[in-house]
């Protein structure tokens, strides 16, 4: 244990490892599910029984999550915070809901917060900050025209609801970034789900110094058969998934930088979903995807396509879920996900993986406290094999040389905690 593991990240395994276990003994759970619907998503379920209903709605995500990376990807760090979104609904017709508020994300230690929008990529800076809290206005148009059917302006139902997979989407991101903000169409049928977003994140005006910048997304699951209604049974499925961010904008004169710069992630694959006979192990999920990379425009990352192969598999057993993984990329830059599945280092400039393979093994156990209430644990290990890596150094001259080396095998360990909340009650109706 002492090989790989710190004395802060053995404390934090066995920590992780005692919640897990008063939880799945714990009479008072409700029932377990998985974090990624529990505690990440939010529900989109429209409601016609709250006609002419003015609500009051508190959703809030308390947690504390630690990364200890190694290798030279990226640095590790810690999350320790919170976030609250309090608003005020009203439903004036069956298939329509307003809803305004305000997302505030704080991090226990911290008192000033860039006034940005949060999930950019590396690199942006901005002088002006907000005090206490990073806060923004939330507000949402949510319409039904037909069963199945949703139509989302303003907040749209962002983040982990796409349901991305790891290499293209980053799943703590609900920790760190802004509610998406733009339009929204959603649309699920018996086989097909389709969700196609734009997350306008930044918005300018004439002689502005910093660019606009936006992400269209795609994320659709093609389901070859129902799910099995039985005691047993596989349900298939082909999920297709892309990512297209841009940065430019032609009113920005004052810009110090004003190319247009695009970048595509996508990736397609083949999935099955087994319903086990038995009464502990009760699902098994098998899941293969090739990814996609390429830099259409601009010359911010060292290489302009790459591509890398994911699989990976999760067994639901006990109130536990396993998961397992395996990745391996070409030139790949994950975009939005976790750096361990990209080829360029975070953490060093101009340090590039040549070929890179990643294992993941985890344990997670999410339950329900209650209505409103659920609380989640994970605990997850990441092998980055040894490879070779390349990139430039600065010289005696000031010119920049060409350099390579051995980057040896490295062991990143992620655990982490949740407590999610989402309540809310009838102010008046009219």
């Amino acid at each position: 244990m002492d090989k790989f593991f710190s004395r802060k990240n053995t404390l934090l395994l066995y920590w992780g490892i005692l919640v897990l276990v008063f939880h799945l003994y714990c009479p008072c759970g409700a029932f377990s599910q998985d974090m990624s619907s529990l505690i990440y998503a939010e529900d989109t379920t429209f409601s016609a029984n709250e006609v002419r209903q003015l609500r009051l709605r508190f959703r809030n995500l308390n947690f504390f999550r630690n990364n200890e990376y190694k290798g030279e990807l990226v640095k590790g760090y810690t999350l320790p915070g919170l976030w609250i979104l309090p608003t005020v609904s009203y439903q004036p017709l069956r298939s329509l809901k307003i809803e305004a508020g305000a997302y505030m994300l704080r991090y226990w230690g911290e008192s000033k917060y860039p006034n940005t929008h949060y999930g950019d990529l590396p690199g942006v800076n901005v002088d002006d900050t907000q005090s206490a809290f990073h806060a923004v206005p939330f507000f949402r148009v949510h319409y039904a025209p037909k069963p199945g059917v949703s139509l989302v302006l303003g907040d749209i139902y962002g983040q982990n609801n796409h349901g991305l997979i790891e290499p293209l989407y980053n799943k703590e991101m609900v920790m760190t970034s802004d509610p998406e903000a733009g339009v929204q169409l959603l649309w699920s049928t018996r086989r097909f789900n389709f969700d196609m977003w734009i997350n306008w994140e930044s918005f300018i005006f004439q002689g502005d110094n910093h660019q606009e910048e936006f992400t269209f997304g795609v994320s659709s699951r093609i389901k070859a058969n129902d799910y099995p209604s039985g005691v047993s049974g596989a349900h298939f499925y082909i999920p297709l998934q892309l990512l297209y961010k841009h940065q430019g904008g032609e009113i920005n004169t004052s810009a110090t930088v004003r190319s247009v710069k695009t970048w595509l992630n996508a990736a397609a694959g083949f999935g099955v979903d087994i319903k086990m006979p038995f009464r502990h192990f009760r699902k098994l999920n098998i899941e293969a995807d090739a990814a996609y990379y390429a830099q259409q425009k601009g010359d911010v990352f060292p290489f302009d396509n790459g591509y890398g192969l994911y699989g990976k598999m999760s067994a639901d057993i006990g109130g536990f879920r396993l998961n397992a993984a395996y990745w391996q990329c070409h030139d790949f830059v994950s975009l939005m996900g976790d750096p361990l599945f990209g080829a360029v280092s975070m953490s060093r400039q101009n340090l590039v993986y040549d070929d890179p393979k990643t294992a993941h093994i985890g344990i997670e156990y999410s339950y329900k406290i209650g209505k409103g209430f659920a609380l989640g644990v994970h605990a997850d290990v990441y092998n980055t094999f040894a490879v070779n890596s390349h990139g430039f150094e600065t010289g005696e001259n000031g010119a920049m040389v060409p350099v390579s080396s051995r980057v040896p095998n490295s062991i990143s360990f992620l655990a982490g905690i949740c407590l999610r909340t989402d309540f809310g009650f009838l102010i008046k109706k009219f």
